[in-house]
């Protein structure tokens, strides 16, 4: 009781100096509001009423308007493949006096729309419904022909089927497809006679789908740095922060991920421990990085297609290696971190690295769902294939520390290899990605033979551009001013894929809003700042936790899926008091440094206690606003050096007054959130590349080989008399893209197909009967094969490989499998064959297209495993390989 009321005596005299009232807005916009003791959206209110205690009254606009109309559709395997992407069956549901409704049959593949659809009515809540769907077609065609077409014209093969599933966008129903199984709703047929059913409760309470309405601080925080300020909702979402570290602290000395997520994920705690969790707990946070190593190697997280190097984001684990070094000094820790850095680099140079361009390929850095990131048609050896902003700015950074480690480590060839390395990215970076007319980088580089830029931003790249240095002087400042914001704040990408439900796409992710408030304070744009400071205490405030995203849209937390105290969204509440407004960074030299960075909004008076580091602890005050210090005394005494050497021992003070200095005024670009449109379904045929009118199209654009062919408002062009790769994109009334068509070859008949089987010494398999033509590819099995090519004359020719992998799901666990092609005596290449489904040994895909050289005449191939083909589980690495094909580029 004394302690509250202590509290409270001092939030009063705080109120009572500060130079802003309690009442005055720190931050506003049409939307939202965040006062110093309160947050306000519409008729929401979330509000400080004691020390460490809030209260909230919000409420998820999807619980106050769940509707009659259900959009379902099944699936097949845990896949999207019933009804083209877009659709939905609206069945819409009127309970009986029961509160049970049954639905009507609905055929497999066959779109069924009530009649009286999308009738504006609320659902009675705990309704029970029965939903029926008849899947006779399909087992008529796996009588007929052994496999089933889907609606995205794969074949389903009769041995590879493994249930059927009911998906939807009305709660609980979702479209996580691959945990649909593990949710509960698969359906089943007792009798046997292809009529599936399933029963579930619609509208009910849920607790993910409610915030708590009070918090309340319970555990103790008193080992971490204590913060004071005279603006109570920062004090308070800062306790929070730590109370939520508390939480995510597990007994073996790790971090947990976050309140659902158990365990240590890479980029997770890397990221968290870059942006404050390394400040924090150091050690707990080294513990954890230990826990992300095998083999000396970084582990990468699973994403798309079975892990590394489908995704290959995985030297984002250097980040956190360098900052436990600089905050501890641990020579030891330096001399692991940097072997385990290079090792990871070294493989990545021989199975990542794109030599054309100087890029390293692989997924979006952890924007690891395939279908919300990019369009539908890329599988996972496509996003192999393609060339990311974010994962490119992760690596550059990763030879910059490799460079600096070096270079402390007195390792002088290293330094300057990892040097001339970093350099070399960036130039490429700078190259591919800008977008000089949009003044910030696209998201990618995609395609199949030909890789065209999608236009779209990615603010966790966009950021890294800027505080990595890749963007320089006004290319910084121009990223912040112009990459695309909404109200609530940065999008991970802009602008929005349609009819995909919020996660990644049309979603907000905190720590994302962290880095680009880091991002935006080196730029020196303060209006960033604000709206980015105030973007996430809105969320904090009004959902009583750092939750792990929200929607662009509305800024709800009701996502596909979300967790509570998210541990990189805590790091980054914390992150914003220590690397931020209070401004500190510590060097590899071991020295505090301080740049601080508070928008005249938040101008208070603030102090740091207890802030440990190596063998030192500080208690820092400041006052003011700007990013320009005016005094700076350590332990009274004034200093010129805004750092202070972390050689020494024992208790310090430090006090800060910043110099008021008024910022020149920089725009930034808030917008409304947008969706661009569907991509066209294109085709070739009689000699026309055509496609189907997209609704809302003001133009398109077409690509033959990669190379624009200007805009057009027809629907067709003819195709060339030499095979050549076409696509198309739509274009709407605001000048924004769609993604592009699925890429077509024309002129097929002119590809040369070799059947590799003959060439095996191994051609026994029996993993899949379907495919008996196709050889077993394993760490002992054909792990050598040599074959010749003639080429009717020298020049440039693509390759690419039949192949089947069934060793995991296409978007999770770690056994994507390689290999390496060679010519003629020379390494050219890895061949990538990632997963496509669990057991899914009839699912027939194609590897990367490799451009190569070959000579007139014979030219001899070989395919091979190597030791840099080993992947994350490194047990299985296993697949099927079937034809190869040969195109000569013309």
């Amino acid at each position: 009781m004394k302690k509250c009321a202590i509290g409270l005596l001092f939030f009063a005299m705080m109120a009572c100096n500060s130079k802003a009232p309690q009442d005055q807005a720190i931050y506003s916009n049409d939307t939202f509001s965040v006062y110093p003791t309160k947050v306000t959206q519409g008729k929401y209110t979330a509000k400080v009423v004691g020390t460490d205690q809030m209260t909230t009254d919000y409420l998820s606009p999807q619980n106050e308007n769940y509707m009659r109309t259900v959009n379902v559709r099944f699936s097949i395997n845990l896949k999207n493949d019933e009804l083209p992407y877009g659709q939905f069956h609206q069945v819409v549901v009127r309970p009986d006096a029961n509160g049970h409704f049954d639905a009507p049959m609905i055929t497999f593949g066959q779109l069924y729309t009530a009649k009286d659809a999308g009738v504006k009515e609320k659902l009675e809540p705990d309704t029970k419904v029965t939903y029926q769907l008849n899947m006779k077609p399909v087992f008529d065609a796996f009588a007929k022909q052994g496999y089933y077409v889907d609606a995205q014209g794969e074949k389903i093969y009769k041995e590879d089927f493994k249930g059927v599933f009911i998906a939807g966008n009305s709660f609980p129903l979702n479209d996580d497809y691959v945990n649909l199984g593990n949710r509960g709703f698969e359906m089943k047929d007792p009798d046997g006679d292809h009529i599936y059913t399933i029963d579930l409760t619609m509208n009910f309470r849920h607790p993910d789908r409610y915030v708590k309405t009070e918090w309340k601080l319970s555990k103790d925080i008193s080992n971490y740095p204590q913060l004071e300020t005279e603006l109570p909702i920062l004090k308070s979402l800062y306790d929070m922060a730590l109370e939520e570290t508390v939480l995510l602290s597990e007994p073996d000395g790790t971090f947990r991920t976050g309140a659902k997520w158990d365990g240590v994920w890479t980029r997770d705690v890397s990221y968290a421990i870059t942006l404050g969790m390394g400040m924090a707990d150091v050690e707990r946070a080294k513990t954890s990085l230990r826990k992300k190593v095998k083999r000396g190697r970084i582990i990468q997280d699973t994403g798309s297609g079975g892990a590394w190097p489908v995704s290959s984001d995985r030297v984002v684990w250097s980040m956190a290696a360098w900052e436990i070094y600089a905050v501890s000094g641990d020579q030891q820790w330096l001399n692991y971190a940097y072997n385990v850095i290079k090792n990871s680099v070294e493989d990545d140079r021989h199975i990542i690295l794109d030599k054309n361009t100087n890029l390293m390929r692989g997924e979006s850095s952890f924007l690891d769902w395939r279908v919300q990131t990019y369009p539908r048609w890329m599988d996972n050896v496509d996003i192999y294939h393609s060339l990311n902003l974010g994962t490119n700015a992760a690596h550059y950074r990763a030879y910059q520390i490799l460079a600096d480690m070096a270079g402390v480590l007195k390792k002088t060839d290293d330094q300057a290899t990892f040097t001339k390395d970093a350099k070399v990215l960036k130039d490429a970076i700078n190259k591919h990605f800008w977008l000089e007319n949009q003044k910030y980088y696209g998201q990618y580089l995609y395609g199949r033979r030909h890789r065209i830029a999608s236009e779209k931003s990615e603010a966790l790249g966009e950021a890294f551009t800027v505080l990595f240095g890749i963007a320089d002087g006004q290319r910084a400042q121009d990223v912040i001013a112009n990459t695309p914001q909404v109200v609530y704040g940065v999008p991970c990408v802009y602008p929005q894929i349609p009819d995909m439900t919020p996660y990644h796409n049309d979603g907000i992710w905190p720590f994302v809003q962290s880095f680009w408030n880091l991002a935006a304070a080196k730029a020196g744009n303060e209006q960033a700042v604000e709206h980015g400071l105030a973007d996430i205490y809105r969320a904090a405030a009004l959902f009583l936790t750092n939750k792990e995203n929200m929607v662009a849209n509305d800024g709800d937390f009701i996502t596909t899926l979300n967790s509570d105290r998210q541990l990189w969204s805590v790091a980054g509440n914390l992150g914003m008091v220590y690397k931020l407004l209070f401004g500190m960074q510590v060097s590899p030299e071991g020295k505090l440094m301080f740049h601080p960075f508070i928008p005249q909004s938040f101008a208070n008076n603030m102090k740091l206690k207890n802030f440990k580091l190596r063998k030192m602890s500080f208690d820092i005050s400041i006052s003011g606003y700007g990013n320009q210090i005016k005094s700076f005394k350590v332990d009274g005494k004034p200093s010129e050096a805004h750092d202070i050497d972390l050689s020494g021992t024992g208790n310090h003070t430090v006090e800060i007054v910043m110099a008021n200095n008024a910022l020149p005024k920089q725009q930034i670009n808030v917008v409304e959130n947008h969706y661009h449109l569907p991509k066209p379904d294109a085709q070739i045929k009689a000699g026309k590349f055509s496609w189907a009118p997209v609704k809302g199209a003001k133009s398109y654009e077409v690509f033959i080989d990669g190379k624009s062919q200007g805009k057009t408002t027809e629907t067709s062009v003819a195709t060339d008399q030499h095979m050549k790769e076409y696509t198309v994109r739509a274009i709407d009334s605001k000048g924004f893209a769609s993604f592009l068509s699925e890429p077509v070859l024309s002129n097929e008949k002119q590809l040369t197909v070799y059947k590799m089987r003959s060439y095996a010494r191994d051609r026994k398999q029996a993993i899949s009967k379907a495919l008996p033509q196709m050889i077993d590819l394993t760490k002992k099995r054909n792990t050598h094969l040599k074959w010749a090519v003639k080429a009717p004359q020298a020049g440039k020719y693509f390759i690419w490989f039949d192949y089947a992998n069934g060793s995991g799901p296409w978007n999770t666990d770690n056994k994507c499998a390689t290999r390496t092609l060679s010519i003629n005596g020379q390494e050219i290449s890895p061949i990538v064959m990632a997963q496509r489904g669990t057991d899914e040994w009839a699912s027939v895909g194609q590897t990367n297209i490799i451009e190569v050289q070959l000579k007139k005449g014979t030219n001899h191939l070989s395919l091979d495993f190597t030791p840099h083909n080993e992947n994350m589980n490194v047990e299985v690495n296993r697949a099927l390989l079937g034809n190869m094909y040969l195109q000569q580029k013309k």
